[in-house]
């Protein structure tokens, strides 16, 4: 091997000579020179040294050179380097290498860990390279255990009896190894390997846990005892339950080790874990669970006591105290959810039982104060939990008693005894509330009040969890959770605990308990918190603290449209004072204000086209004949929001006759300035050059899009009056930016005015997708709308260079298909003849250049695909060739999307072509089915490849495609055999190229691997788990002994597969049974 680059470094140039020309012993000291340069160097020595150590490290013949670079390297990241180039070897050609070979490796390894961990002083001076030592022999165990070294797990418990620190770092390796197997198997070992392992590991579980029991009982040295408990909390999630139950493993857990700091976190993740385990209603084991629980709480009530100011010691505490205080979380969470009804004294009387659980649920509520919000999240899942159970145990309390002081639950023990926490639980809840994704007002870091511009998803699922938890506490006491709120708005309103923060959580609360109470309570709760705030917004100075308490009183108001629809002049007042927000100027008011308007207008929309009692006319109206008195201080895009708002209001209006002129009214104020607009561009095209006439252009559409989404197909009526002037429009600026382009070059596409034209261009492409995508009126829009469009649209697209095509075209090209299904089909040759070969052109160079192109190119092939499927049908052969070509092109990419799409066209057509007649099946599968077959397995046997869509994907398409072959395709696929089966022809097929491209692989693996793609051709986890061996196999050298491989059982896997497949009725194709068979 030569290195590609040229050296200058002196060190580097002998590094190239010695390592890569010379067949001598390596020189460690010069390797531990390029080690240092490459970690310490920069630039180009970096560079080179780097790549001098990958080249070394794929030379086949380097692991020959590790023994001697881990003896004689002075430096710890050089042996680091030589354990990768071992542990590679092992993982991949292990099987392959000579008996004499392995065992010499397994002797060094095994050698070298014992002189490392021989004490503790040098177990940790070198504790980075023992623990990558013990990886190694992790793998080594992996690949020989138990066959090769059924003595292993007897050797390991030995060793570990000579001395503590050997002791310790064998507990490591017991760990690391619990890990490969339990936790990272599926990843790494065939199913059957895998599940041999773990059989293995837990028949020979006795020795292990026999050591780890001596050790925790005699605990001779607190190090070995930590190192023990940690494997230990590893196991415990595996292990036979009798281990745990049948054992005093949970007493010695449970009273022994808490009280030490050093063992009190991994004691409670064992005791977590032990909690976790799912043991069938056996009294001895519950009895055991019940034991623990109470030992546990006996000890740590010990170490917290009732009174303890937890928030406090975690907030001043160490990352150890912290760490345990979120693990006794993880502890409580898991036991009073999965063991519930052990502890929950309601039907056995028990003081001690008692005491211990009213404490650990009362600590869950002193963990819950602790400003942290991923300790909060671990308690919340419990009181979501338990709220969702005291709800479900009588959803609907009878109507004597919804105005009950306990609202229902007086007569419910379990919910009795839980009464007075869930009152605790109500306080906490409502003062920690997060923050709903509708308010966009919110105090930044620096204490300015801002407008929120990036939505934090962890926060909304945050508030849906403690939304969903205080929906299930109110319901369980309404009158606790509103004198809870009502109590905390005095004290806002009395300045008491006046703070932003504190009143944001206080009306976040009141707005997420919408729905809860009755229609009269919510009336009396609602008003009297709107009175409030806005007492409050008049009391309070500053037009921070008014902007704050504005933006509550909208968020509140907006999440009671039920209360809205009941009370029209509550509402109307609601709406006027959201329309004097919109000329508040503060940040983020009017955004607030308009996203509020859009809400009440989507959940009252109803309301304000009706004539109400009082009124004269309908509010609709009142708001359109005020229309740019409102909107006049509003920004572009807050007035987007604001017509769509009105759009969801008009739709409501279902009487076409009142619908048209309301839509006139909203759209006269752009109507107007898009008039003078066209008028002078009539009169002088070069008007549409001017960036001020195109900015006012693109806000007109967006205005029209935004009026456009939420009217529907009603729009029609405002469409009409501007499509032709908007085709001619996009037909102008089509020319100015083709002829920019002739004239400049491709370089003047980033000119602010061409990309205005482009952004119009865009716009009116996204104006037109959005109404034909509700359109319910296909044929009108084929013959009415689509000829002037694709006059306008397809000719622009396929004539312009390659980076001014605009890709919304082919979305709305896609559109359209879907909309008019099969009526489309004609145009399906003129759409294709614009598009198709000019954009396959575009990104047939490359995987990810003109990204938007390449998504929407083969959205509208699926589109195609799943309406127009005939078309493609009746296309010549190499047409259809270019499609299937096309189709493959997209699943090899690298971008999920695009290749997810690849794959549905595949399985669509794939399903398509099975229930065709014959004539037209056949064809099909005779030109295309072994080139598709092809295309699709090498990209499933490309590791890095197929994780891209994922193993599903490619199973379902492997099971349709060897189902097909199966069962639906007659003719033959081989020209030069016709007489041979096609099952046999695509064995031998897919067999050639298997052995051809994966020498590692022996014929007994592609045997059972191909027919495995046979058996499982109608259960896609089958295939998919199935694939998934085939993938940790191609990764693997085999020597002459392939037992680890269990063929012989998958083999009978594969044939229980097919046996259990041919019972179906119906399933065997008629002419394959025999007489004998045919007469059962």
């Amino acid at each position: 091997m030569s290195v590609a680059i040229s050296i200058s470094n002196p060190i580097l140039l002998e590094a190239k000579r010695q390592f890569f020309e010379e067949d001598g012993k390596l020189n460690v000291q010069l390797l531990d020179q390029v080690v240092t340069l490459m970690n310490q160097a920069s630039g180009e020595d970096q560079r080179q040294a780097n790549t001098i150590l990958v080249e070394l490290k794929e030379n086949p013949n380097s692991w020959t050179k590790v023994d001697a670079i881990l003896e004689f390297s002075s430096l710890p990241e050089t042996k680091y380097f030589a354990l990768q180039i071992l542990e590679s070897v092992i993982q991949t050609k292990w099987k392959a290498l000579p008996v004499v070979q392995r065992d010499g490796i397994k002797g060094f390894i095994v050698q070298f860990i014992l002189k490392l961990s021989e004490t503790n002083e040098t177990a940790q001076r070198n504790h980075l390279l023992l623990h990558k030592l013990n990886l190694v022999l992790v793998q080594i165990v992996k690949q020989d255990w138990p066959k090769n070294w059924p003595s292993f797990i007897s050797d390991i418990v030995a060793a570990s009896k000579t001395s503590d620190s050997v002791c310790i770092n064998n507990m490591n390796i017991l760990r690391l190894l619990s890990e490969e197997v339990f936790d990272f198997g599926s990843q790494n070992l065939t199913q059957a390997k895998e599940q041999h392992l773990k059989t293995q590991f837990c028949g020979q579980f006795q020795e292990v846990f026999q050591l780890c029991m001596t050790i925790l009982e005699k605990c001779p040295a607190p190090s070995m005892v930590e190192a023990t408990l940690k494997t230990l909390h590893r196991f415990l999630s595996w292990i036979p339950v009798g281990y745990v139950f049948e054992t005093n493993i949970t007493q010695l857990l449970s009273e022994n080790f808490l009280s030490l700091e050093m063992f009190r976190v991994v004691t409670l993740q064992c005791l977590t874990e032990v909690a976790l385990i799912n043991v069938a209603n056996t009294n001895d084991y519950n009895d055991k669970l019940r034991l623990m629980f109470c030992a546990t709480m006996k000890e740590i009530s010990q170490l917290i006591p009732p009174d303890a100011d937890i928030p406090t010691a975690y907030k001043s505490g160490s990352d150890n105290d912290q760490k345990f205080i979120s693990c006794l979380a993880q502890f409580l969470v898991a036991f009073l959810k999965e063991h519930a009804n052990l502890v929950e004294p309601v039907e056995r009387e028990n003081a001690d039982l008692t005491e211990y659980h009213s404490y650990a649920v009362e600590t869950l509520l002193n963990i819950s104060r602790v400003d942290e919000v991923e300790v909060f999240k671990i308690c919340l899942d419990y009181w979501n939990w338990l709220t969702s159970e005291l709800y479900r145990l009588s959803p609907f309390p009878p109507p004597s008693l919804i105005f009950s002081q306990m609202g229902g639950m007086k007569d419910l023990p379990r919910r009795k005894l839980y009464r007075i926490h869930l009152s605790n639980l109500r306080n906490i809840m409502i003062s920690r509330m997060a923050k709903p994704e509708e308010v966009l007002v919110v105090e930044n870091d620096q204490g300015e009040v801002v407008r929120e511009l990036v939505k934090d998803t962890d926060s909304i699922t945050l508030y849906r969890n403690m939304r969903e938890t205080l929906v299930y506490l109110t319901h369980l006491d309404n009158k606790d959770t509103e004198l809870k709120m009502t109590e905390k708005l005095q004290t806002q309103v009395s300045g008491n605990e006046f703070s932003w923060k504190n009143l944001n959580t206080l009306c976040w609360a009141v707005g997420s308990i919408s729905g809860t109470m009755t229609e009269e309570d919510e009336k009396r709760f609602l008003v009297l918190v709107i009175r409030d705030l806005l007492g409050l917004c008049e009391q309070k100075r500053g037009k921070d603290n008014k902007a704050v308490i504005a933006s509550n009183i909208m968020y509140v108001v907006g999440q009671y449209p039920r209360f809205l629809r009941a009370h029209w002049k509550f509402l109307k007042t609601v709406i006027n004072k959201l329309f004097e927000f919109m000329h508040e100027t503060h940040e983020g008011v009017q955004d607030m204000a308009c996203d509020t308007f859009i809400k009440i207008a989507m959940k009252c929309k109803r309301h304000f086209v009706i004539l109400q009692l009082g009124e004269t006319q309908p509010f609709v109206d009142d708001m359109l004949e005020n229309l740019s008195g409102i909107i006049c201080d509003l920004t572009p895009p807050q007035v987007h929001v604001f017509y769509e708002a009105m759009g969801h209001i008009i739709n409501a209006q279902t009487d076409s006759s009142l619908q048209d002129p309301l839509i006139e009214k909203l759209m006269r104020l752009p109507n107007t300035v898009w008039d003078e607009i066209v008028q002078h561009a009539g009169s002088n095209v070069d008007v549409l050059k001017e960036p001020e006439a195109l900015r006012s252009v693109l806000n007109i559409l967006k205005t029209n899009v935004a009026a456009c989404k939420s009217i529907g197909m009603a729009f029609v009526a405002q469409l009409s009056k501007i499509y032709q002037d908007t085709l001619s429009m996009y037909k102008i600026l089509s020319e100015n930016v083709s002829s920019a382009v002739a004239d400049n070059g491709e370089d003047i596409l980033k000119n602010p005015v061409i990309k205005l034209m482009r952004g119009v261009k865009r716009e009116i492409l996204i104006l037109l997708s959005t109404w034909v995508a509700q359109s319910d009126d296909p044929k009108g829009v084929l013959e009415d709308f689509v000829p002037p469009l694709f006059d306008a649209v397809l000719f622009d697209y396929q004539k312009n260079v390659a980076a001014a095509r605009e890709p919304k075209v082919l979305s709305l090209l896609s559109i359209i298909v879907c909309q008019l299904h099969e009526l489309i089909s004609s145009e399906v040759p003129r759409i294709l003849t614009a598009v198709f070969e000019c954009t396959l052109n575009m990104i047939n160079k490359d995987l990810e250049a003109f990204p938007e192109h390449r998504t929407n190119f083969f959205a509208l092939l699926l589109s195609l695909s799943q309406e127009c499927f005939p078309v493609f049908l009746a296309m010549p052969s190499e047409q259809l060739q270019y499609i299937i070509d096309a189709v493959v092109w997209a699943f090899q990419h690298s971008m999920r999307n695009v290749a997810e799409i690849g794959l549905d066209i595949l399985k669509d057509m794939l399903a398509k072509v099975a229930i065709l007649p014959e004539e037209q099946s056949q064809t099909f599968y005779k030109e295309f089915y072994m080139q598709i077959l092809q295309h699709v397995l090498a990209v499933v046997a490309d590791s890095s490849q197929v994780q891209v869509a994922g193993l599903t994907y490619y199973a379902e398409v492997l099971c349709a495609l060897f189902r097909a072959a199966e069962f639906s395709i007659k003719i033959s696929l081989n020209d030069q055999n016709p007489q041979q089966s096609n099952i046999d022809f695509i064995y031998m097929q897919i067999s050639t190229i298997f052995m051809q491209h994966f020498t590692n692989l022996t014929q007994d693996q592609i045997r059972v691997t191909i027919k495995g793609f046979f058996s499982f051709n109608t259960d896609v986890t089958q295939m998919r788990n199935h694939l998934r061996d085939f993938l940790v196999q191609i990764k693997e050298f085999n020597g002459e002994d392939t037992s680890d491989l269990f063929l012989e059982e998958r083999e009978q896997e594969i044939q229980a597969a097919q046996a259990k497949k041919r019972q179906v009725p119906g399933m065997i194709n008629p002419n394959e049974l025999n007489d004998e068979e045919e007469m059962k």
